[in-house]
């Protein structure tokens, strides 16, 4: 079997960056829908629900990875990322942000933060990429992380298009997208320059592309089961938030 050529770095990054283009969760309908503000208020009240659960396993994918690294500056580095999710005491966090989000949408942080009413189909893609991370070697583990490459750009769209079209957003709702822009781009920097300083075979390489994709599956298949359980067809599975469950009492928003 012939072995894989090995990329320069330059290549192996313009590859990573093609990933992103064709596969990234930017193009997923949902989306499209969201930030031109067709959505109703219960369809970005089930996005709300079923994202928190992603935002609220980050930390817990993090703390999975950093258990299995014994080099301590690669442990010192990746520690901020729980604390953006989790916050310090100068730092509320993203997961506090996310929750504000909700009760702006009109939800009760304490049910979205109970996670009862999340999708079958988010709670299996997300546990998912837990497991990946947990299992898999540490370049592939970094390598998934990658996503965040993408990010800056649809979370420009998100406060542009949500501030256009929705009357609950405003600086406060938003404030976990406005955040992750600052704190999402030190993130990938050292990530980027990880996998590529460690992906230095081919095999390697394809390894790192391929965790890649998976995470880029990971993020559309959640959209997939978002758009059929409240767009179209519309069928909720069981035990999936429905109308009118999880609301703030009136006058508590």
């Amino acid at each position: 079997m012939t072995a894989t050529k090995t990329a320069t770095p330059a290549e192996f990054e313009a590859r990573l960056r093609q990933i992103g283009a064709e596969r990234y969760h930017d193009r997923h309908p949902f989306h499209h829908l969201l930030h031109s503000g067709g959505c109703t208020p219960d369809q970005v009240r089930a996005w709300v629900i079923n994202r928190y659960y992603y935002q609220a396993r980050i930390p817990m994918k993090d703390a999975a990875f950093l258990s299995r690294v014994e080099d301590p500056a690669l442990r010192r580095i990746w520690r901020s990322r729980i604390e953006d999710h989790d916050g310090t005491a100068e730092n509320e966090g993203g997961i506090r942000r996310w929750l504000r989000l909700a009760q702006a949408v009109g939800l009760d942080p304490d049910y979205v933060a109970s996670t009862d009413g999340v999708l079958p189909a988010t709670k299996f893609a997300v546990d998912a990429y837990v497991h990946f991370v947990r299992d898999k070697p540490l370049l592939e583990a970094v390598a998934a992380s990658l996503t965040e490459l993408f990010a800056p750009k649809i979370h420009a769209e998100r406060i542009e298009g949500l501030l256009a079209n929705y009357a609950f957003a405003d600086d406060s709702s938003l404030a976990y997208f406005r955040n992750r822009l600052k704190e999402a781009p030190k993130d990938v920097a050292f990530g980027l320059k990880w996998v590529l300083d460690h992906a230095d075979t081919g095999e390697k390489q394809d390894a790192a592309a391929a965790a890649l994709v998976f995470k880029t599956d990971v993020l559309w298949s959640q959209l997939d089961a978002l758009y059929s359980a409240y767009v179209d067809p519309a069928r909720i599975p069981p035990g999936a938030w429905q109308t009118g469950e999880g609301l703030l009492a009136k006058g508590a928003a």
